[in-house]
């Protein structure tokens, strides 16, 4: 079957079939398992990062940490498919 051939529709098969692998739902577990944690942990503490020392919610450090771990990670993943 060449590119530009339709696929054969089949009983039972939908366009979103290939949506949901196994990593994906995997990804999501561990996206929600990581919100969950972020969230439950809400109390102030102090953060240093070099001179100043700051207080915020914990819930908001662990937040941004995980977005920069996020980011660092896509970038990866997009440089290595270079």
């Amino acid at each position: 079957m060449s590119a530009k051939e339709p696929r054969p529709s089949g009983r039972g098969t939908s366009r979103f079939t290939g949506a949901l692998t196994p990593g994906r739902v995997a990804m999501a577990v561990v996206a929600i398992l990581t919100l969950v944690f972020i969230f439950e942990n809400t109390g102030e503490v102090k953060i240093r990062l070099l001179i100043p020392e700051v207080t915020m919610p914990l819930y908001v450090a662990l937040l941004a940490t995980a977005l920069l771990g996020a980011a660092c990670g896509y970038a990866a993943a997009t440089r290595r498919q270079k």
